[in-house]
C-alpha cells in the first residue's frame, strides 16, 4: 500500500518508471497532506482569540477532517488501483468479435472508475476546503502560514485530479457521463477557486 510507505519509500515510487504511481496519486496525497496541517492547526491549545466560540467551531472542523483525510488518504491507493485495472482491460485478448467487445465494456468500466476517483478527490478537496475558512478564521495567527500551505496544497491537489478526469474522459464513449462528469469537474474547481480566495482573505483579517 502507498500510504502505507515511507516518505523516501513514497517519492522513491513515483520517481521510477512504472507508470504508477502517477498524478492522481500525487494529488491526492497532496490534499490529504493539506487536510492533515489543518488538524493540526485546528487541534492546537492556542486559539484566534481564545474564546469558547473558537474552540467550538475549531473541534467541529477537526472532527470534519479526520473523516474527509482519511477518504483522501485511501485516495492514493484507489487511483493507482483504478489505472492497472486500465492497463488490464487493455491487455485482454481481442482475437474474435466476443474477445472484442468484451475488452471495449471492460476498458470503458475501467476509464470511469478511473474517472471516478479523481472526481472523488476534488469533492473532497471542496470539502476540506470548506473546513479551512473555518481554521483560517478561529485558528492561532501565528499558525496562519500553515493554513496557507494547507490551502495551496489543497488546491494544487484538486486541479491535479481535474486534469486526470480530463485526460480519461477523453477515452470515454457514454456521451452522458462525459457531459455530466466534465460538469461537474469544471464547477467544483470554479468553487475551489472562489473559496480557497475566501479561506486566503480570512487568514489576513
Amino acid at each position: 500500500m502507498l500510504a502505507d510507505k515511507s516518505v523516501r519509500d513514497l517519492l522513491a515510487a513515483f520517481s521510477s518508471s512504472y507508470p504508477t504511481p502517477g498524478g492522481g496519486s500525487a494529488s491526492a496525497l497532496a490534499s490529504a497532506t493539506g487536510a492533515s496541517l489543518l488538524l493540526m492547526v485546528a487541534g492546537l491549545q492556542k486559539t484566534r482569540s481564545g474564546s469558547d466560540d473558537d474552540r467550538a467551531a475549531l473541534g467541529a472542523a477537526a472532527a470534519a477532517l479526520d473523516g474527509v483525510r482519511r477518504q483522501l488518504t485511501d485516495a492514493i491507493d484507489a487511483d493507482t488501483a483504478a489505472y492497472n485495472e486500465v492497463v488490464a482491460a487493455y491487455k485482454l485478448p481481442k482475437a474474435t468479435p466476443e474477445e472484442q467487445a468484451a475488452r471495449k465494456a471492460a476498458i470503458q468500466r475501467a476509464l470511469q472508475t478511473a474517472t471516478d476517483v479523481p472526481l472523488g478527490v476534488m469533492k473532497q478537496s471542496l470539502r476540506t476546503l470548506e473546513e479551512a475558512t473555518v481554521v483560517a478564521a478561529h485558528g492561532y495567527k501565528s499558525a496562519a502560514s500553515d493554513v496557507g500551505v494547507a490551502i495551496a496544497l489543497l488546491t494544487a491537489g484538486a486541479t491535479g485530479a481535474k486534469l486526470n478526469v480530463d485526460a480519461n474522459l477523453e477515452a470515454i464513449t457514454d456521451a452522458a457521463y462525459r457531459a455530466e462528469v466534465g460538469a461537474d469537474s469544471r464547477d467544483l474547481l470554479e468553487t475551489i477557486g472562489t473559496i480557497a480566495e475566501r479561506a486566503e482573505a480570512l487568514l489576513r483579517d
